[in-house]
């Protein structure tokens, strides 16, 4: 890992963007942006749109590093180029810092939960992303129901991998989300975040993770996480809160900053002239900076 990223993402003022959305969740985001599925025929067209997409997001100016501190991005987003360079390179030479989503996708719900899908081949897939300049990586589990022995159970999967991902010398970002429509939402969080912490006081010296987490429902609830010595930060999504809504929940949580997805994209649409477009993400990407502040 490179000093200076690390240094970024630990102390500046800024937040991460999340344009990592992948198969199932690709139509959604192409929809919203004003793309239909009977414009594209089959998958590779499908991805080509979407890294078209991305590639108008990451070029802009208003995507710029005195706002955003790193990118979270799809593997076929770093393996793909913008302006003839890798998109890992590219956006380290804009002075943000690259991150992989890594998971493979959510199994099916079972006991309240949805644990990460298998990840074969994720080592080499590490490997791979150190070459194409990632500094970290990032997976999901998600929970919706108050049940401790299936909310440990995501914790446990995500610190295994998490493990794996800083042997390869990559940050982990942490990221068992609890659904906001979850009846239960608060007392999933309470459980959450004492698995965390047992988690969090096993890592060896040299271990440091980063969290994303729902915002909670209590103000400041993630503040011992926040400050506990092995977190690098502690990021909040979105989880389907419009960005306005999520821009308030988030101001009222100290040191908590966004890692926002459909929220960063709000009112982006292929069809915007260059002009109306770069307006739009820049008063996003602002309104997201002034939250995280």
């Amino acid at each position: 890992m490179k000093k200076s990223q690390y240094e970024k993402i630990k102390n500046e003022k800024g937040f991460i963007a999340a344009l990592d959305q992948s198969g199932g969740s690709t139509p959604k985001a192409l929809a919203a942006y004003g793309v239909s599925e009977d414009e594209y025929s089959n998958e590779d067209e499908m991805f080509y749109l979407v890294h078209e997409m991305r590639t108008r997001i990451i070029t802009s100016p208003a995507f710029n590093s005195n706002y955003i501190l790193g990118a979270i991005l799809f593997e076929q987003t770093m393996d793909r180029e913008i302006e003839g360079k890798y998109t890992g390179d590219y956006l380290t030479e804009k002075g943000i810092v690259p991150f992989l989503k890594v998971d493979k996708g959510l199994a099916e719900e079972a006991n309240g939960v949805q644990l990460m899908k298998p990840i074969p081949g994720l080592d080499d897939l590490l490997k791979r992303a150190k070459e194409r300049k990632i500094f970290g990586t990032k997976m999901r589990s998600v929970i919706k129901e108050a049940n401790v022995e299936s909310i440990k159970e995501i914790v446990d999967q995500q610190f295994q991998i998490g493990k794996q991902i800083l042997t390869a010398g990559l940050v982990p970002i942490i990221e068992p989300e609890v659904d906001i429509n979850s009846p239960n939402k608060e007392a999933c969080e309470q459980i959450l975040k004492t698995e965390i912490l047992h988690h969090l006081d096993q890592l060896k010296e040299n271990e440091e993770v980063m969290l994303k987490l729902t915002i909670p429902t209590k103000n400041n609830f993630y503040k011992s996480l926040i400050e506990h010595p092995k977190v690098i930060r502690v990021v909040a999504l979105s989880g389907g809160y419009k960005r306005e809504e999520a821009n308030e929940k988030l101001k009222e949580n100290d040191g908590l900053i966004a890692s926002f997805s459909r929220a960063l994209a709000e009112g982006l649409y292929a069809d915007q002239s260059e002009e109306e477009f770069n307006t739009t993400l820049k008063n996003s990407v602002i309104s997201i900076y002034d939250a995280s502040l």
